[in-house]
């Protein structure tokens, strides 16, 4: 099930928004998709990194020597 969604831009935004899209042959729609997935990914990426930072640094691993030494 799809739900329209309407959002307000400034100008440079869409205009930009527009350029992209004449540029990949996709419609604006699209490209907001692709740009909320995407926004939605890092933003979980973040929030688990957040927090296995918390539990590395409580086992003392803080470096990329670290983290190697205990994959290796």
């Amino acid at each position: 099930m799809r739900n329209a969604v309407t959002i307000s831009l400034p100008e440079p935004l869409t205009r930009e928004l527009d350029l992209v899209s004449r540029e990949a042959g996709t419609s604006r729609s699209e490209i907001v998709r692709e740009a909320l997935k995407k926004y939605f990914a890092l933003r979980e990426y973040r929030a688990l990194r957040a927090e296995l930072v918390i539990e590395a640094e409580a086992k003392g691993i803080v470096t990329d020597k670290d983290v190697f030494d205990q994959v290796s």
